[in-house]
């Protein structure tokens, strides 16, 4: 099964068991979903490939995210957490993520693949990595990595 048809059955069971916080996340990221098949020229009941679907996933992670970080700026600790619940929900659907030593070991290999020498070579290290990465990273992370180890 498709990871697009696992979201959409995961929102039929939830809907089903009247779990209405993963049934309002799943709707956005169905219609999130549907937005992008059209984008890409499917209809809006068009299948998208895993990555394409995984792409969408990681894009409503990191929108949830910031929303949380600004809802806990703005003193709204009720909102941040609604935020944070629904990045989870979508988060469980991502390859697991990497960890900071299998990150650091690809950014090894990457400048050593690449010959860069300083942070001047950045963009060609990242390119390298985030190749190597396959979406189990958000760049930020990648990009700190890269910065740290190319301005030693």
């Amino acid at each position: 099964m498709s990871l697009h048809d696992q979201i959409e059955t995961d929102l039929r069971e939830a809907m089903k068991s009247r779990d209405k916080p993963r049934t309002s996340a799943l709707r956005m990221v169905v219609a999130a979903l549907k937005n992008k098949a059209v984008a890409e020229g499917l209809s809006p009941q068009g299948r998208l490939d895993d990555e394409v679907v995984e792409q969408v996933l990681a894009t409503e992670v990191k929108r949830r995210k910031e929303a949380a970080a600004a809802f806990r700026d703005g003193g709204r600790i009720d909102s941040a957490l609604s935020e944070d619940a629904e990045a989870e929900i979508y988060a469980a659907y991502l390859p697991e993520q990497l960890t900071d030593d299998e990150l650091h070991t690809i950014v090894e290999d990457a400048v050593a693949e690449t010959g860069a020498e300083g942070p001047k070579e950045m963009g060609q290290v990242m390119k390298s990595a985030m190749a190597k990465v396959h979406g189990r990273a958000d760049g930020g992370r990648v990009s700190a990595i890269v910065k740290e180890r190319l301005t030693r």
